[in-house]
């Protein structure tokens, strides 16, 4: 079977090549189907895929395919079904069944690979011990930030929202989050915030966090520091966590289980088969963040995504239309 993928062949370069598809019968437990859509997570794949330093090397980690063949022990799921995974930008896909969740019906396979990001901050929610109608501060609106506020605005905190850019601030209205700035109002906010979600990966947003947070509050770091942006020293920092008595900590999604276990809250299949659920509810709107592109428009897709000229957030990739 021909078959093709997305990788990385250089520093800031992605190209689609032909790839070999395992020719061996499907196990038991596995379904296999091309691809319909597959979703770029510009911060990992811009930092770590097209400006690293590892090459060749393929990537994303979110897709829709349409089965077409299951293995002899399969019985949820069937040919035609549309089933969202985490799997990468190919044209073919073959996981287990357990890997694959179905996409509600009336629910766009489009829409539906923002599942994988929403439950990165779902994470933060399912582990968090603020609760609502808590304040809840989330500092960046790019992809992760805008839905980490729709998830915890769509649980009944209060949410605001704070960002730099006007066109990042104008997407959380259109996404319904209505309490947006330009950066932390620290007198105002300050001992008021239950839990800041920071995912800027600005250290002026950390401290801001930390200076606004109630006593034990807690600041998540969902944002990767890809590289320093201030000349804040530590101090500031350990100065404001003291004082403030915040909980400071990461916002590793992978803190959860893959899949569900006794005595044990939560898991990242849990949270992404709820995520598809909201999406399918209207609970999360991803409409106006992305824009769709071709495969093989990929170099194209990633260069302007780098130097901020692509008009949403974020892009999916069309690998066959329905």
């Amino acid at each position: 079977m021909n078959a093709s993928a997305i990788m990385f062949t250089r520093h800031r370069r992605a190209e689609l090549l032909p790839v070999e598809v395992d020719p061996t019968p499907l196990a038991p437990n596995q379904v296999a189907g091309k691809t319909i859509a597959s979703l770029i997570s510009p911060g990992t794949e811009l930092n770590a895929g097209f400006l690293g330093d590892i090459f060749p090397r393929r990537t994303g980690y979110a897709a829709v395919f349409r089965v077409e063949e299951v293995g002899e022990e399969v019985h949820r799921l069937r040919p035609g079904d549309l089933v969202y995974c985490m799997a990468p930008h190919q044209s073919f896909q073959r996981v287990p069944e357990e890997d694959a969740l179905p996409v509600p019906e009336g629910l766009s396979p489009f829409e539906a690979v923002f599942a994988r990001l929403i439950g990165v901050s779902m994470s933060t929610l399912t582990t968090t011990t603020s609760r609502p109608p808590q304040r809840v501060l989330v500092t960046g609106l790019g992809i992760i930030g805008n839905l980490a506020a729709q998830v915890f605005q769509a649980c009944g905190y209060e949410v605001i929202a704070c960002d730099p850019s006007e066109v990042r601030r104008q997407m959380a209205h259109t996404a319904s989050i209505t309490h947006t700035c330009t950066a932390v109002p620290v007198e105002d906010l300050a001992g008021t915030v239950a839990l800041v979600v920071e995912c800027s990966g600005n250290e002026q947003a950390l401290l801001d966090g930390c200076s606004v947070v109630c006593k034990r509050g807690e600041v998540v770091l969902v944002g990767v520091p890809w590289r320093r942006q201030t000349e804040l020293s530590a101090f500031d920092l350990t100065h404001a966590i003291f004082h403030q008595y915040a909980v400071v900590r990461s916002g590793w999604e992978w803190e959860l289980p893959r899949y569900p276990r006794e005595f044990r809250t939560g898991s990242i299949h849990e949270n992404q088969r709820g995520a598809l659920n909201w999406l399918a509810q209207g609970k999360i709107s991803v409409k106006g963040l992305y824009d769709q592109a071709s495969p093989a428009d990929c170099q194209q897709v990633y260069e302007h995504l780098l130097d901020v000229h692509w008009h949403g957030l974020t892009a999916v990739f069309v690998w066959e239309r329905i």
